[in-house]
């Protein structure tokens, strides 16, 4: 067995098909110890873009030839819609406006997703945003490890897979692209909805006699609302690589970095009975507050830029990364990457602020107070302090974030090798409220209120939430893998130690586990907590009053275990095993409601998600046929999701024990070269082991009609022992064809997700008739019907009219114009009739044509 590879001596300036850098996991040294296959000059291992490793571990590579055919500027995460246990759902066709992501029914908070290698999920909730990631035709290869990690990763959530973003590599050769894009979606109803877009990349080619080479491109993207009468999506990111080789064995050192700038207002639709039906009519709609529209200044605010649609969105995110290569002998390998990372984004919309003192209990003051601001001055100019005035309240993050994975390999003979890492992950997140002015017409000042925050009359900021946070990882792993009976068994044995640690320091006082919180100006504080002293009865469990601002360190260290199995029966059809154990701390806003609870006793102790998968399957790997099917387990302790705490009469975020088990199949096939298919499909289970501890279970309600809940020894429980978790589809399947006649290519893609339920109890609308006749409502919850999703694209190359790397292409999505319910927020028992449920809709039917040239 061969570990090493050769690298690519050049890359295509429009990538068309799966280029030969072995970037199949997460880091550098992932990558280079997991590849087995020497490689040289650009030979393909992919089938229609779709590849299946010879690994123990399940995955599935979505090469370039297969991105390139979906729409450009288009979201990294539609784009890997077509992998078996994938399922995002778009808030709008062009991939400008977020969605959701889950694999094999996980949320994307459990799901790593990298970038070259760096993970770019949230460092304090753990969240992916979709919107912001690079421009599709920079990415090489898209990785999608199915259930797993790489012992290196370091990522504090990952239970549920690994997405990895792999960028080009230079070119040798002296180069350009452009590409112009226009769109308009064509439903019945929608109106004129335009998007552009404009992406650029120029390849330097080789530039010093050492072999130097980069790239560097810049975008430019703009749509408006897909659904509402309002809002704008703006969208500017500009990308670079100097990519420096050393020697001919594959040793190189890569600079990149990365920074993408979003302007986009909120997109969503109300919560309204069609998005059950199925009914389309109503989905394009105009906003209830009216537009055009002026700010009241009677100190009695009107609803001019309260709309939903009118919040704001915007980000500046950037990231400069590291990745390098070095044959220290000719057995042993250094490898580290590196990454230094900046967010700055807010989300929020407007509130009604009061010009008077917040006064309770004796205490008089300045500050934010059960979430309404109280500035104790003028806001509106009309000489009065009485009065209230709407003004911006958005939530600020702004995150710097240094991260760091060393790999040191030693090839024992040709058939064993082993690894030592070392992952470090440090980010800063501080997390900010202040409030902002608005212009007569409702639109903000500025959208980031913390550059031009409203002060109260002693010069303090005002601020909603005040808290700032140190997420931090050290972890050490080793790895094995050895090579068996002429090669055909393939031994993976890896042990992954981590050391969390969560520095807290909340600048507010803590009124309930919940999450509400005081924020008053220091200089206020010893007052305040005169008024409202904070006790804690330990009998009981109970907390009362105001808990301080304070700091507090958590830690979470665990030995993460993890072995795997892959055997050729013949060379083209194999057998894989593989186990993992996983870790899942708890984010930021679970520890800091804890808060209310003193340090150190045990109700103030989140305990981190564990969990046991399993995987098994059969693949069939040719030049012609990618094929797999596997069978997936995996078993959970403390399941991290929104809960009762009947201690603190609050919300914590641990359900209990929860199993998911499923199958995962696709197959990839190219008959002749002038056609491929490919198919895929996934069955997925969960059920949840408990009924979960509420609030009450309330005579008469919606819930206790239902019985979906229960009262036992005066503890009320609901009833979602052996029920699904919320948004999990329990099917996905679909395919592609596509055929090339000559300079014409035509690929159709279609996509079904089966129903969702809005919440963990499963309860549906359900309807009876009262005594009076009447049909009345008593199910108290949703299931969102299944749908079918088609896209078409059409490529027309211009090669014959002289231009070799140009061509013309039309995507349309939704071909059918099927209306559905996309992302969707839910709960342990959220009521369809809630106003905290709240729905986007699927992407409507649109078009796109662009013109890409290449030379």
């Amino acid at each position: 067995m061969k570990f090493r590879h050769t690298l690519a001596a050049s890359v295509a300036l429009i990538p068309v098909a799966l280029l030969s850098t072995p970037a199949f996991a997460q880091s550098t040294g992932s990558s280079d110890f997991d590849d087995e296959i020497v490689v040289t000059g650009s030979a393909s291992r992919d089938v229609a873009g779709i590849q299946i490793p010879d690994s123990p571990k399940a995955k599935v590579v979505v090469g370039a030839e297969l991105i390139q055919r979906q729409r450009p500027g288009q979201s990294i995460n539609e784009i890997i819609n077509l992998v078996p246990g994938v399922s995002f759902t778009n808030n709008d066709p062009w991939g400008s406006s977020g969605g959701s992501f889950t694999i094999r029914g996980f949320e994307s908070d459990r799901i790593s997703q990298t970038f070259d290698g760096i993970p770019l999920n949230d460092s304090g909730n753990y969240a992916i945003y979709t919107n912001q990631q690079v421009d599709p035709e920079l990415v090489e290869t898209i990785n999608v490890n199915l259930g797993s990690t790489d012992v290196d990763s370091p990522t504090a959530a990952a239970v549920g897979g690994t997405v990895n973003i792999n960028t080009l590599t230079p070119s040798d050769e002296l180069g350009a692209m452009i590409s112009a894009s226009y769109g308009n979606i064509i439903a019945k109803g929608s109106g004129d909805r335009p998007y552009h877009r404009v992406f650029g990349m120029i390849q330097t080619g080789t530039f010093t006699p050492w072999g130097t080479k980069a790239w560097f491109s810049a975008s430019t993207t703009s749509n408006v609302a897909a659904f509402a009468n309002y809002g704008d999506i703006k969208k500017q990111q500009y990308n670079g690589k100097v990519y420096q080789p050393i020697g001919d064995n594959g040793d190189f050192i890569s600079i990149a970095g990365h920074y993408n700038e979003n302007r986009n207002n909120f997109g969503g639709s109300p919560f309204r009975a069609n998005a059950f039906t199925g009914e389309k009519d109503g989905r394009f709609y105009d906003i209830s507050g009216g537009y055009p529209c002026t700010l009241s200044t009677t100190g009695t605010p009107n609803s001019c830029g309260t709309d939903f649609e009118r919040r704001y969105n915007p980000s500046n995110t950037g990231n400069v990364r590291w990745q390098s290569r070095f044959t220290l002998t000719d057995r042993l390998t250094f490898s580290l990457d590196g990454a230094w990372q900046y967010v700055k984004a807010n989300g929020g919309g407007t509130t009604s602020a009061n010009e008077g003192l917040f006064t309770r209990n004796g205490f008089s003051g300045t500050g934010n107070y059960g979430g309404q601001f109280y500035f104790g001055r003028d806001l509106n100019g009309d000489g009065l302090t009485t009065g209230r005035v709407t003004v911006l309240q958005p939530s600020q993050t702004n995150t710097r974030r240094w991260v760091a994975i060393a790999n040191l390999a030693y090839e024992i003979n040709d058939f064993n090798r082993v690894r030592l890492s070392y992952s470090f992950d440090r980010a800063r997140h501080r997390q900010t409220g202040a409030a902002g002015f608005l212009f007569p017409n409702g639109e903000p000042t500025d959208v980031f209120a913390i550059n031009d925050p409203i002060l109260d009359p002693d010069g303090n900021i005002l601020q909603k939430r005040d808290r700032l946070s140190y997420a931090t990882l050290h972890q050490v792993a080793g790895e094995y893998r050895g090579e068996f009976l002429d090669e055909r068994l393939t031994v993976q044995l890896g042990l992954t130690a981590p050391f969390f640690k969560r520095e807290l320091d909340q600048r507010c006082f803590t009124t309930s586990t919940g999450g509400f919180v005081d924020c008053v100006p220091e200089d206020q504080m010893a007052a305040y907590m005169a008024a409202n002293p904070y006790s804690f009865d330990p009998d009981t469990g109970r907390a009362t009053g105001s808990a301080i601002p304070q700091k507090r360190t958590l830690n979470y260290d665990k030995l993460l275990p993890s072995a795997g199995l892959a055997f050729k029966l013949t060379p083209a059809f194999s057998v894989a095993t593989s186990y993992k154990k996983n870790i899942s701390v708890p984010g930021t806003d679970a520890l800091y409601n804890a808060f209310s609870f003193p340090d150190g006793s045990a109700a103030a102790y989140r305990v981190a998600e564990t969990s046991d998968s399993f995987d098994a399957g059969v693949r069939y790997t040719t030049s012609q046929v990618q094929a797999a099917l596997t069978g997936w387990y995996s078993k959970y302790k403390n399941r991290l999701v929104t809960a009762y705490d009947i201690d603190g009469n609050g919300t914590v975020t641990n359900l209990g024990p929860v199993e998911k088990y499923g199958v995962d199949a696709s197959i990839a096939y190219k008959p002749i070269q002038q056609l491929s298919l490919y198919v895929f499909g996934s069955y997925i289970k969960s059920k949840i082991q408990d009924d979960a501890v509420t609030g009450r279970c309330a005579i008469d309600s919606d819930i206790e009609l239902a019985d979906l809940c229960y009262v036992d020894n005066g503890v009320a429980y609901l009833r979602t022992s052996g029920k699904r978790e919320r948004g999990a589809p329990k099917f996905l399947y679909g395919g592609r064809i596509e055929g090339n006649l000559g300079d014409l290519t035509l690929g159709v893609q279609a996509k079904r997700t089966s129903s969702r339920f809005l919440n963990d109890i499963n309860g549906v609308i359900q309807t009876a008739v009262d005594s009076d006749g009447d049909t009345v409502l008593i199910g108290p919850g949703a299931k969102f019907k299944g749908y079918t999703v088609v896209d078409l694209d059409i490529r027309y190359s211009l090669a014959s009219a002289g231009l070799e790397h140009s061509y013309l292409q039309v995507n349309i999505s939704n071909l059918f114009d099927k209306f559905y319910v996309g992302s969707f927020s839910g709960g342990l028992d959220t009521l369809a009739s809630s106003s905290s449920a709240f729905v986007n809709f699927g992407s409507p039917r649109a078009i796109s044509a662009s013109f890409i040239v290449g030379f």
